[in-house]
């Protein structure tokens, strides 16, 4: 599906409508992508659901399939979930084409080069919560007293597995989205590195909370990468602040209260 040139006016700005439904375009394009990526983790469905209930077989619970319905709906789960992965280059690329009509041609530069990046992190995330995820079963099934036997819901089982891991993807994002921010003039790296001990206990707090085990190893094992992620954003924010001010006119920064060199 082609995207029509937003109009802008003679100075490039875009108007509202224009910005709409440039909005509305790239979101259609996503959920089509998504749709289609969606196929693969339909047909592939039995041995996808082997793999993320692997960690719990292996302790000996078994997924139940309670209602009628059931089977569909875990069905269609894995497969929306298959679909945001393998859809994640488009909807990502989406997001930023959005932004970068409003760049300079040096800041698109950037914004490509970081798009390349941010497929990558996604993945790593999903990857790394995926590894995590068995230690995560273990701990949990492990407080189940000798008398009971671990016979878990499926859906709820997918959707907690799911949110687990999507959830771990969208985290390694968080340098993504900071240099978005920073590209369009929101957050300039010198507040970022001020603020970088709240960051680190807001990053240590969700991790605590998406990670199901009461372990602190799991737990500083999300935070770790993130943190590393979130000083690796505030060195390119810096960088890319550096790059506009040396493009700033110098009767920029004079008070106001002196008279400019103009």
């Amino acid at each position: 599906m082609a995207l029509r040139r937003a109009k802008r006016d003679p100075e490039g700005r875009m108007s509202l409508g224009s910005h709409l439904r440039e909005l509305r375009n790239r979101i259609v394009i996503a959920v089509v992508a998504l749709v289609l990526a969606a196929i693969p983790g339909w047909v592939m469905y039995d041995s996808l659901i082997a793999a993320l209930a692997a960690p719990m077989k292996r302790r000996g619970a078994d997924l139940n399939f309670a209602n009628l319905t059931d089977p569909f709906v875990v069905h269609l789960q894995v497969a929306l979930f298959v679909a945001v992965i393998l859809s994640s280059p488009v909807w990502l690329w989406q997001i930023w084409a959005f932004i970068v009509p409003g760049l300079r041609k040096n800041e698109k530069r950037i914004a490509i080069l970081f798009i390349t990046c941010s497929v990558p992190l996604f993945l790593a995330g999903c990857w790394f919560a995926y590894l995590t995820l068995d230690a995560a079963v273990d701990v949990l099934l492990g407080f189940t007293p000798t008398v009971g036997d671990n016979i878990i819901d499926a859906s709820f089982y997918l959707t907690f597995v799911t949110r687990f891991i999507l959830a771990f993807g969208f985290s390694f994002l968080l340098p993504i989205l900071l240099v978005a921010l920073n590209m369009v003039g929101v957050l300039p790296a010198r507040t970022m590195l001020k603020a970088w001990r709240w960051a680190v206990l807001l990053i240590f707090l969700f991790a605590a909370i998406i990670t199901p085990t009461p372990d602190p190893w799991t737990m500083t094992g999300m935070a770790a990468p993130m943190i590393g992620l979130y000083f690796g954003a505030c060195g390119v924010a810096a960088i890319l602040d550096r790059i506009r001010a040396k493009r700033r006119p110098e009767w920029v920064a004079t008070p106001d209260d002196q008279a400019s060199p103009l």
